[in-house]
């Protein structure tokens, strides 16, 4: 199966379990083609929990949860030394956390203090855990998918700007559509009825000779290879400068606009222009095309940069969103 169909698999048979929210799909995919890490937002019972595990089964991954909370420490999330003692013989062995999974869901990130928050995000940004004076690699593919409740703040550690700036891309998940919740609704209702009738929950497996088993779209195989097609994938050069023209105008942009300068208080980092670069690229390949168009870096712009941009107490006083700020800031950058 050619990498491109093994993807495209991976992804509808994710659309066929997470009823409403296509676009979080699609963004999952993207960071997953980018090799990055997504911080996904949005109110309890929006099925990011759910999109994420139907990642994993459908990825043949190994799969891991960490449940966030206040008194979390750093060695839960990354794995200690532990001093095991066998027929007079005595060492300390490395015993992984949870963070040894291709794909993480670090639930409720911002509930956790900043010390545990380093720890993840160190791992994400290093791909590597040190425990004493040994480093232990973190497993190929790795992705961290981080959740977090827009309206809940109480007992909350909200992430600095400098450690969300390591996510790829900040997805805001909204409610469904009556009718995909309409089709929710019946998909849990059949759901419940298999597991009464005592019908076991496939898991992903392989097949005796190491293939691809029934129920799993794509392998690591297919991502890497999916991954090297994406990293080939023809840029030119005034899709470049389009790129680059959009980060510095977060900097400076008072050349475009009066109002938008008094909107912006701090621009973004370099790791931004990276993570467009990237994640137009992935979107180009998913959608078939060999050469990245302005409208796909429009299309990710937002996700890419909302997180990054911080804005004038003016702005947050007046109700202006990121979004609203990203907004009129790409309608003023001119393309080429």
């Amino acid at each position: 199966m050619a990498a491109r169909d093994a993807i495209l698999a991976l992804q509808s048979a994710m659309n066929a379990e997470v009823l409403g929210q296509p676009r979080l799909i699609e963004r999952m995919l993207i960071g997953l083609l980018a090799d990055g890490h997504l911080l996904i937002e949005g109110l309890p019972g929006l099925a990011k929990t759910r999109a994420v595990k139907a990642m994993a089964k459908h990825l043949r991954a190994d799969f891991s949860r960490i449940q966030f909370t206040p008194d979390l420490l750093p060695s839960d999330v990354t794995g200690t030394d532990i001093y095991y003692s066998d027929s007079g013989k005595s060492a300390f062995r490395f015993a992984a956390g949870p963070i040894f999974g291709n794909i993480v869901l670090a639930d409720e990130i911002n509930r956790a203090p900043a010390k545990v928050q380093a720890a993840l995000l160190e791992a994400m940004e290093e791909r590597q855990v040190t425990a004493g004076q040994t480093t232990h690699r973190l497993p190929v593919p790795f992705m961290v998918l981080a959740t977090q409740n827009p309206i809940e703040q109480e007992g909350t550690y909200p992430l600095p700007e400098a450690q969300t700036d390591r996510f790829v891309m900040k997805v805001l998940v909204d409610y469904p559509t009556p009718e995909d919740e309409l089709g929710v609704l019946r998909l849990v209702r059949s759901e419940e009825r298999g597991e009464r009738a005592g019908d076991p929950d496939p898991q992903p497996a392989t097949t005796a000779e190491g293939g691809i088993a029934a129920g799993i779209a794509a392998g690591p195989d297919d991502v890497a290879a999916a991954r090297s097609q994406v990293s080939a994938l023809h840029v030119a050069e005034p899709i470049e400068r389009y790129i680059i023209d959009i980060v510095n105008a977060t900097r400076n942009p008072a050349p475009l606009s009066d109002d938008l300068a008094k909107a912006i208080e701090v621009g973004v980092s370099p790791r931004a222009g990276l993570a467009l670069d990237r994640c137009a690229r992935a979107l180009a390949w998913l959608k078939g095309e060999d050469f990245v168009s302005p409208g796909d870096v429009q299309a990710v712009a937002p996700d890419v940069l909302r997180h990054r941009l911080i804005l004038s107490y003016e702005a947050r006083g007046s109700g202006r969103s990121a979004d609203d700020v990203i907004e009129d800031l790409m309608a003023l950058v001119a393309v080429g």
